[in-house]
């Protein structure tokens, strides 16, 4: 079992920043790689970043790439989002989730989820 607990969402303008936090508990966390995804009202849960513990290369979305960066740091078990000049589409809920083995942009191959952080952008 991997517990996931995201934190750090908020409301924001538009071109501003948050850190989005994702902390992981469980024997055996080290060994999954870990996911950022969104959701926005109506819409899909859709990929954002990903990234391997110990320094993996990462991964983005088309989307938020230059703009938000993923990160991790295991003596705290915890990954991190920073998301630089934020746009209002980046409004949505944010979850960190967990992944043994697959492909990292498909949401639905992913092991373990956390109950999500809502991020708001107005504009």
């Amino acid at each position: 079992q991997v517990q996931l607990v995201e934190s750090g969402g908020g409301l924001v303008q538009a071109g501003g920043s948050l850190r989005l936090s994702c902390a992981a508990s469980g024997r055996t966390f080290s060994s999954y790689a870990m996911g950022w995804f969104r959701q926005a009202p109506g819409k899909e849960r859709e990929f954002v970043a990903a990234i391997q513990w110990g320094g993996g290369v990462p991964y983005y979305a088309d989307s938020v790439k230059g703009r938000f960066t993923i990160s991790e740091n295991y003596a705290k078990s915890t990954v991190y989002l920073q998301m630089n000049s934020l746009k209002p589409e980046d409004t949505g809920i944010y979850y960190c989730a967990a992944q043994l083995r697959g492909r990292v942009a498909a949401s639905h191959e992913y092991d373990y989820w956390g109950q999500g952080t809502q991020v708001t952008v107005s504009s």
